[in-house]
């Protein structure tokens, strides 16, 4: 086992500059709210109608959690950290953070996974639908994607707790991750950087890919509906598109580096933990009419109800 004499770690975080820091605290801050209003709206729309019962909107709701989830790993600190200048964090809270990261991060990757397969069925194989995506698979599938995402975050967390860390503690990035920690290892890290490139680099690239040709599949299945039937499947993917490519472009520049050093990715980190959370809800709501009827239907009724 590897041994452990730093006890704490300093995040160098995203700005230098004061005055930058106090107006991004108060932005990120905003950012923070409207990610937790939005998903949250999501979610207690879908849970409280009938889009509950729709295999898509299921997905959605368990997404709008990760959501919620992943970027309350990260924003809090941040905010914090911009705020009051307290950049320290111990060594058990760093791998707590970077296990529940990986973890979030990586269980809405899979559901992003999954809910482009009930697209693919429902456009594609639209007769076996139903019998395809009943409740009980949603469920399965929804498990089986914790249980990955769990994996994969264990595999991190075996690397890093056999680690010595016996110097330098200042970790340069906003949030503890597993290459900036493997910059501070007093230790031969290069093998441990091909096993992380390979399990979330390649993983991510390979997923990215499976995704970009279920959609051109599906794209050239909808050239052959009718342009009613177009409009509508279109605008049940075309948000699901949108994130997909939001998602997954700044993880595979973050994991994936280019040339023989680690780059500094912190603008593609920011991409994915707050800028992606922020607008799924509104890409997944503007031009759904379903969602936007739904909305209306269990929050003007509970204003109603509160009325009387």
């Amino acid at each position: 086992m590897g041994y452990v004499n730093v006890t704490e770690f300093i995040l160098l975080g995203l700005f230098h500059n004061e005055d930058v820091k106090a107006m991004c605290s108060v932005l990120f801050l905003f950012c923070y709210l409207a990610i937790l209003c939005g998903n949250l709206v999501v979610l207690l729309t879908i849970r409280g109608s009938q889009l509950s019962e729709h295999p898509m909107y299921f997905f959605l709701s368990y997404l709008s959690l990760m959501d919620v989830c992943f970027t309350s790993t990260v924003a809090p600190k941040l905010i914090i950290d911009l705020l009051v200048q307290c950049n320290a964090i111990s060594y058990s809270g760093c791998i707590i953070q970077m296990f529940s990261a990986h973890f979030f991060g990586a269980t809405e990757i899979f559901i992003l996974v999954v809910m482009a397969y009930d697209c693919y069925v429902a456009i594609c194989r639209p007769l076996y639908y139903m019998i395809t995506m009943n409740r009980a698979v949603c469920y399965v599938l929804v498990i089986v994607s914790v249980i990955g995402a769990f994996m994969h975050s264990l595999v991190h967390i075996l690397i890093v707790i056999r680690l010595p860390f016996c110097g330098a503690n200042e970790i340069d990035h906003y949030f503890c991750d597993i290459f900036p920690l493997l910059k501070l290892a007093c230790a031969d890290t290069r093998l441990l950087i091909i096993i992380v490139i390979t399990t979330t680099g390649l993983l991510s690239i390979l997923t990215f890919v499976a995704l970009v040709i279920s959609y051109i599949i599906i794209l050239s299945t909808l050239r052959m509906r009718s342009s009613k039937g177009h409009q509508k499947a279109l605008s049940t993917c075309g948000p699901h598109i949108t994130v997909v490519f939001m998602f997954f472009l700044p993880i595979v520049f973050t994991y994936v580096p280019m040339g023989d050093s680690i780059r500094d990715d912190k603008v593609f980190a920011l991409f994915y933990t707050m800028v992606v959370p922020l607008f799924n809800p509104l890409i997944y709501t503007l031009r759904n009419t379903d969602m936007k009827n739904a909305m209306r239907k269990v929050w003007c009724q509970e204003q109603l109800f509160e009325g009387k």
